[in-house]
């Protein structure tokens, strides 16, 4: 949607929406995960296109926030070298290990859903990823740098803003998942519960939030409420 102008206050409503940009990347990878399936592709093969389509889609964006979230992390030193490391551009054995283990649980997790005919999976964790964004931008969390995407939706989010956006799923998840409700439930708790932990980690490591971050706790989210899904197949 055009901006007048790229400031704190717009980058703070794309923040708000941005669970809305991941119903729509949910149904998108759903509808390539059906067809490849009623045209019998692998299902290892479709999860595997699916995941190439998101990243294609995102230009890749949060798939290089969390390779450089990793290596940050995974650097020794003040948060002003952990900062430098992932402004760098490059992806270190961190971020690496990091790309192949997310990118492999999405691949399968996207596989299994197919497979069973799970259609609400990719919705739900796709959903829920975007829904990182608020939950990480919620009122009293800072950013990292003055300048920079964190700067500007840093602390944008007022309480209500994620407390909605994660229990919007949890009470989907009864509806819209008979039968399975308790495990995308549970898919959505873990997923909350690791970008809260990861929120409260890079802000003692790297002294608040980055766009980086931002990308990490979207592919994590994601990944989390996929590996939960992807039992009791």
């Amino acid at each position: 949607m055009p901006a007048p102008a790229v400031d704190r206050r717009t980058a703070g409503a794309a923040i708000t929406a941005g669970p809305l940009v991941g119903v729509l990347l949910g149904g998108m990878a759903t509808g390539v995960l059906a067809g490849l399936t009623a045209l019998h592709c692998p299902p290892l093969l479709a999860g595997l296109l699916a995941v190439g389509l998101l990243a294609l889609v995102t230009r890749g964006m949060h798939i290089d926030g969390l390779a450089d979230t990793a290596d940050g992390l995974g650097c020794y030193g003040p948060p002003e070298r952990a900062l430098a490391v992932m402004r760098d551009g490059g992806a270190g054995p961190f971020g690496v290990v990091a790309l192949i283990v997310v990118l492999g649980v999405d691949t399968v997790g996207f596989a299994t859903a197919a497979a069973d005919h799970r259609w609400w999976v990719a919705p739900l964790a796709l959903t829920v990823s975007r829904a990182a964004f608020p939950l990480c931008c919620r009122r009293g969390v800072p950013a990292a740098r003055p300048d920079g995407l964190g700067a500007l939706v840093a602390g944008t989010q007022p309480v209500v803003v994620p407390v909605v956006w994660w229990v919007l799923p949890l009470v989907a998840s009864v509806f819209v998942v008979p039968g399975r409700w308790w495990q995308a439930s549970a898919a959505v708790l873990l997923a909350g519960v690791v970008v809260l932990g990861l929120s409260r980690h890079t802000g003692r490591r790297f002294g608040g939030i980055t766009g980086d971050v931002l990308g990490a706790a979207a592919e994590l989210a994601a990944a989390a409420v996929l590996v939960v899904c992807a039992f009791g197949s």
